[in-house]
């Protein structure tokens, strides 16, 4: 054998062990794309899923958060026209004839008048609570109508002026009145 075919055969090798290396470094290398186009498509599903994800919770947050406005809108509305109702209350009060303030006024006062010694009363009504009490009159107060009734001593004091009445009568019944109103 000669010199010739010896570097022949070395070659012939060198060129195998390249092609294998090669064919080795072109798998490895197909392999890693491969994984690396699956990492990819599992990151890009992940984010489309987190994506949707944030997408519907920030709907859900978006429409409740508008339900809540409404139903904020709803009870000021409604807040709304129970105090004109109020106002409209003690309108009528105020704008009551002498005839039914006197009777209303007697009422108080015979069921009243012996829990105090001085009677107060708005300055509209002071001649006609004087006519119709037998109690000292101690002076004038800022009400619609109605009377306060006080001890002697000055530590009970009966409130029975319209707008207290109006007030509890008001609170007692709001509920009652919503749903009439509103249903």
């Amino acid at each position: 054998m000669g010199l010739e075919t010896v570097i022949k055969d070395i070659i012939d090798v060198a060129e195998a062990k390249v092609s294998e290396t090669n064919a080795g470094a072109e798998a490895e290398a197909s392999e890693i794309m491969e994984a690396a186009r699956q990492s990819a498509k599992k990151i890009m599903g992940d984010r489309m899923a987190q994506a949707e994800s944030d997408i519907q919770r920030m709907k859900k947050q978006e429409v409740s958060s508008a339900n809540l406005e409404v139903k904020r809108t709803m009870l000021n509305a409604r807040k709304d026209v129970l105090e004109r109702v109020y106002e409209q209350a003690v309108e009528i009060i105020s704008s009551m004839p002498e005839s039914k303030q006197e009777d209303l006024l007697k009422a108080i006062l015979e069921a009243n008048e012996s829990s105090g010694t001085r009677i107060y009363s708005n300055k509209e009504s002071e001649e006609l609570v004087k006519r119709l009490s037998s109690l000292e009159y101690a002076g004038n107060i800022d009400c619609v109508g109605g009377v306060i009734i006080e001890n002697e001593e000055a530590t009970v004091r009966l409130d029975f002026t319209y707008d207290i009445i109006l007030k509890r009568v008001y609170e007692q019944n709001l509920r009652q009145t919503s749903d009439i109103l509103f249903g």
